[in-house]
Order: structure tokens, then C-alpha cells, then sequence
């Protein structure tokens, strides 16, 4: 059970120090420049503000259980580091790598031991806690509803797939976002000018910080861990600060034209999408990966997809839009790396799948219209004869239920009068969709008499 979990003093940190202990001059950046208090975490204001349950938990000292959601790098750690130094709780950490059903429960039952002896709460840190077993996490779930610790569970996975149910609706679900990218430039700022950082050892040029902030992608322990490599080789050839080709050669990775809020995302979104449009997956492809190397956020791009499988697939291939929303499902639960082969699937699928715009067009026309004011009253025979006093007014006289005629379809007028031979949907014969102009033409045929 040893180096499994361990507990120490208030405001002391478990598992030998990893998360509030003062961290030693050659710990990596990332770890030095860890937040010590709430004011000086960076971004996830929502957070932060008076009154909210994380702002609760540490400066009113409440008890709650909170399971902390968000990609890598996004404060889930550094946040259970301020929970051990800023409360008079007992801190435990467990490890959800190592650690088994029996180790759970011990720790739970120490907490409960804790307690009773001594009226002095535990807050049990888990890391990961998705790798947890179904066991193990329902483990966690008598000390959680009895309130013998204080759970703060961390994951980057989708918690609705990954946690149990029970302890979801006993835990608060805060979700923590990516970092923006003037978050990375503060975190960024702060390593170059604080004393546990660089100390202002060295500068960093303008194109090298904008390039460190493109890869870091929204995850601050990237950033540090890009930015201390870069000032490393920067030391090494005698450099007081470190330019572009410093930072590209540090990180292996050249810098990507591409600003996420100017000329560039538009521009290459543009081209993205029109090489789709235009079958060519091998422009689609390139396109994809110079957003996602830039650090273009994948959830944009994922659903940027969803929209153009129905305006520009539409029924000529049907599976266009589960494909485009399975991607962006799987966007949501994996995240980055993974994800991208999950989006570079789905674009070859939509770049390849036959083309056609009738969707668009189908509601583009009948908005027109609307907004023309041809919006007519709903013909008697449709509307609403269910309730007292409908059928005096003439609601549903003469209806024809359609599962009563012939091929299912009955000949009588759906639309208003004023649109009553307006045509909206023309389907082209391209694709799966040359079957459903074919019978749309019939059913229409059908419907209208003719």
C-alpha cells in the first residue's frame, strides 16, 4: 500500500510532495511556476469569481465534492495543489494508476477515522480518475455521500462516459476550458519575469512567443515546457533572448503562419471547406493539418464539418452528417492528439461523398418566402382538432390519414394557400440522392393531384 496513496499535514502535499511542496531549482518549469493561491491561477474566470463553488471550497472552506473536467494543462492539478495549501484539511492523494479497490477504501476509512477522532476533514485528491474501474470508483462512494473527504477527482475525459452515474450526481461537474491565447502570453510573461521561473534571465522575442502560444494550444504546462527548452538552447549559444529559430529548433517544429483571430484562420477555414466542397481530399487533408499543427481549436473545426455535411452533402450521401457528428463526439471525448485522425476521417469521407446543395437551397427558398410574408393560415383540415370546441370551428374536417391510402400517401393540401405550389426541395441526381429525387417527384405528384 505504500507510494499507493499518502496522506500528510494540512497544507501539505501528498504522494511526497508533488503538489504543494516547494519544488526544488531543477523541478521542470512547469512545476515551479505552479500556482500557490486562486489569485494566481490563470484563466478559468468562471471559476474563480465570488461565490462560485471552487471559490467556496478553498477561501470559505466548505466541504463539496467537485470533479474537474478539461484538457491537459488547464489548472485540474494545480487546482487540487491550492486546495492542499490553502485549507486546514487533511490532503490524500490516490493514485488511479496504481492504486486498487483496497487502497481506496483504506484511505476512506482513514479519513472516516480522522473525523470521528478528531473532527478534521480530508480532501481525497484523484488524478485521472477515469482510469478508475467501475469498483473502484463506486469505492469512493460511501465516503463521498457521508461527507467523510472531500473529493477532488480530475479527468480529461468526458465524465458522462467515464465516470459512474452515482458519483457524478453526488460530485459538482466544473468545467475547466482551454486557456486563451492571452492566458498562454500571462503564463508565458510570468515564467519569463518570476524568480522561480527565468528570474529575467532572458528575453523572448515577439514571433517566438506568438509561435510558443500557437503550439501550446490552450495547455499552459506545454507552454512552460516549450518556453524552458527554448530559453535552454538560447543559453546554450550565448543568446540574451530567444528569437523564432531558437524556439522552432527547440521544439522541433517550425512556426506556422496562422493567427487563430486574423486574415490567416479565414483564409485557410475558406480553403478548407471549399476544397471539400470540391472532392479534392488531399487539399482538405493539408488544409486540416496546418490548422490543427497551428493550434486551430478542434472543436471548431469539428463543427465547421457538421455544418457543411448538410450544406453541401446533404441526402446525396446520408451518412455525411453522422459521420461529421460522430467526429466532433469524438473531438469531445478524446481531445487532441487523437482526435485529429478522427477529423482527418471524416474529412476524406465528406471530401469523397458526392455533393449537393437542395438542402440548402430547399430552406434558403422557404425562409424567403416567410420573410416575404407569405406564411398563410395552416389549411382547417390540419390543424389541432384535439381539444373542446375544435371540430365546431372546422379544425381537421376532411383530413385523410395518410397510413389509409394507397402507397401511404394522400392527395390533399399541406401547405398555406399562398405557398401551395411553391417547390423548395429539388433534389439533384447525384449520389443516394438521384433515389430520393426520384420518389420525392412521384410523392409530389401524389400529394398535389397531378
Amino acid at each position: 500500500m505504500e507510494g499507493l496513496f499518502d496522506a500528510v499535514p494540512s497544507g501539505r502535499a501528498a504522494g511526497g510532495g508533488s503538489l504543494s511542496t516547494a519544488p526544488h531549482a531543477s523541478a521542470p518549469l512547469a512545476v515551479r511556476m505552479r500556482p500557490r493561491a486562486l489569485e494566481e491561477l490563470v484563466g478559468q474566470q468562471q471559476l474563480r469569481a465570488e461565490g462560485a463553488p471552487l471559490h467556496q471550497l478553498i477561501e470559505g472552506d466548505r466541504s463539496m465534492s467537485l470533479l474537474l473536467w478539461g484538457p491537459p494543462g488547464t489548472g485540474k492539478t494545480t487546482i487540487a495543489a491550492i486546495v492542499s495549501q490553502q485549507t486546514n484539511r487533511r490532503f490524500v492523494e490516490v493514485s488511479a494508476v496504481a492504486a486498487g479497490v483496497k487502497e481506496v477504501r483504506a484511505a476512506i476509512d482513514a479519513a472516516r477515522g480522522e473525523l470521528v477522532a478528531g473532527g478534521r476533514e480530508t480532501v481525497l485528491f484523484v488524478d485521472e480518475v477515469h482510469r478508475f474501474s467501475k469498483a473502484q470508483q463506486d469505492a469512493l462512494l460511501p465516503g463521498v455521500e457521508n461527507r467523510w473527504v472531500t473529493l477532488v477527482a480530475a479527468t480529461t475525459e468526458n465524465p458522462f462516459f467515464s465516470v459512474i452515474s452515482p458519483l457524478l450526481s453526488r460530485s459538482l461537474l466544473l468545467r475547466l476550458e482551454p486557456l486563451t491565447d492571452d492566458d498562454v502570453r500571462t503564463v508565458l510573461e510570468q515564467a519569463l519575469a518570476d524568480e522561480r521561473g527565468l528570474g529575467g534571465s532572458i528575453g523572448l522575442d515577439e514571433d517566438a512567443r506568438e509561435h510558443l502560444v500557437r503550439l501550446a494550444g490552450g495547455d499552459a504546462r506545454r507552454s512552460l515546457t516549450y518556453l524552458e527548452a527554448a530559453a535552454a538552447a538560447a543559453t546554450s549559444r550565448g543568446a540574451d533572448s530567444i528569437d523564432l529559430a531558437t524556439a522552432e529548433t527547440a521544439v522541433d517544429q517550425a512556426a506556422v503562419r496562422y493567427d487563430r483571430q486574423g486574415d490567416q484562420h479565414y483564409d485557410v477555414t475558406s480553403a478548407f471547406i471549399k476544397s471539400i466542397r470540391g472532392s479534392d481530399a488531399d487539399a482538405a487533408v493539408h488544409y486540416l493539418a496546418r490548422m490543427i499543427e497551428a493550434g486551430e481549436d478542434p472543436r471548431f473545426i469539428a463543427r465547421r464539418l457538421v455544418i457543411l455535411a448538410s450544406e453541401d452533402i446533404g441526402l446525396a450521401d446520408p451518412t455525411a452528417l453522422p459521420t461529421a457528428v460522430a467526429a466532433a463526439q469524438a473531438v469531445q471525448l478524446i481531445g487532441l492528439p487523437e482526435a485529429r485522425l478522427n477529423l482527418a476521417q471524416a474529412t476524406i469521407a465528406l471530401a469523397v461523398a458526392p455533393k449537393s446543395n437542395a438542402v440548402t437551397r430547399a430552406i434558403d427558398a422557404a425562409s424567403a418566402d416567410v420573410r416575404a410574408g407569405k406564411i398563410g393560415p395552416v389549411p382547417p383540415h390540419l390543424r389541432d382538432a384535439h381539444y373542446g370546441g375544435s371540430k365546431k370551428l372546422g379544425h381537421g374536417k376532411g383530413y385523410r390519414y395518410s397510413h389509409d391510402e394507397p402507397y401511404g400517401i394522400a392527395e390533399q393540401q399541406y401547405a398555406p394557400d399562398v405557398v401551395a405550389d411553391a417547390t423548395y426541395y429539388e433534389p439533384t441526381a447525384l449520389g443516394a440522392e438521384a433515389a430520393v429525387k426520384e420518389r420525392w417527384e412521384r410523392i409530389r405528384r401524389l400529394i398535389r393531384g397531378r
